[in-house]
């Protein structure tokens, strides 16, 4: 059982934490490439697994946004002022940017003055409770939907929005899409990168980061744990040319930021606390 709450790691100190059996272990898989490898394929299986334990709300909500059908090549939901200079890119988890909480969420980032996108990585083809729970079926699905297909259609995205003369662009990505925001954080992509209850991630990812990271993880989470969340927090101290911040809220269980119950008070006060903490972040750093 851990008993801290959060760490910020710029300017972090060994006395920042506390963990009940003072072990740590990280998964020590390195992604070498951009290629899709059995190990890529394992990392999102862990991660797909645990989401269907939370899947997402999937009654209609009030959107101010539209939908559009060629945005980098993929559909994608967009909402706020396209006069902005300012863009925020949310990736979602599994399920999809059709997600109604994930399309609420943009819809609130917007208001801060960004013009906010939800690409639809999928193609169409979400993965369904049905598909999560099934072994072949989710093999299959990851193999069509890996991690670094994900972060070269998300380049593809950027790119269009710095031809259209967007000067600051962040991303936030939630478990399939915490894994796509490390990788472009690792280059000169982006502005900011928010991490959310990320699928499984290696050392050597957060090693390798270069722009402002924050990773907000659950208290419950089987392949993002306390514990591996503060060897990257230790990581990133190490790094004091990159700000970081990372945190982990107490009574949270994975996907409970865009995955809760809106009749829920508690839950919806602990989704609106890590939505907070995401804005707070690009607030600070796209700008």
């Amino acid at each position: 059982m851990t008993s801290f709450v959060s760490l910020n790691t710029h300017g972090f100190t060994a006395a920042n934490y506390w963990l009940g059996d003072g072990v740590a272990r990280a998964p020590r898989l390195h992604l070498t490439s951009h290629k899709t490898t059995s190990l890529t394929l394992v990392r999102q299986k862990r991660a797909s697994s645990q989401c269907c334990q939370s899947p997402p709300t999937l009654d209609p909500v009030y959107e101010k946004g539209q939908v559009v059908e060629d945005y980098g090549g993929l559909e994608a939901y967009i909402t706020g002022s396209p006069e902005s200079k300012l863009a925020i890119i949310l990736i979602s988890d599994v399920f999809g940017y059709e997600t109604p909480l994930l399309r609420n969420l943009a819809d609130k980032v917007s208001t801060s003055g960004y013009f906010v996108l939800v690409p639809d990585f999928f193609h169409g083809d979400p993965a369904t409770l049905e598909i999560v729970e099934n072994e072949n079926s989710i093999d299959e699905w990851l193999k069509k939907h890996n991690i670094p297909k994900g972060f070269e259609e998300a380049n593809q995205v950027i790119a269009v929005l710095k031809e259209r003369g967007f000067s600051a662009i962040g991303a936030a990505g939630f478990c399939w899409g915490g894994m796509v925001v490390v990788e472009l954080a690792k280059y000169d992509y982006i502005n900011a990168a928010v991490s959310i209850h990320p699928g499984p991630l290696t050392h050597d990812d957060i090693r390798e980061v270069k722009c402002p990271i924050s990773i907000l993880g659950a208290e419950t989470d089987t392949f993002s744990p306390p514990e591996v969340i503060k060897q990257f927090a230790e990581i990133l101290s190490s790094k004091p040319e990159v700000h970081s911040h990372v945190k982990i809220y107490p009574g949270t269980e994975h996907g409970w930021s865009v995955s809760y119950d809106v009749n829920d008070k508690q839950a919806v006060e602990k989704a609106e606390e890590v939505q907070k903490d995401m804005l707070d972040w690009f607030v600070k750093y796209v700008k």
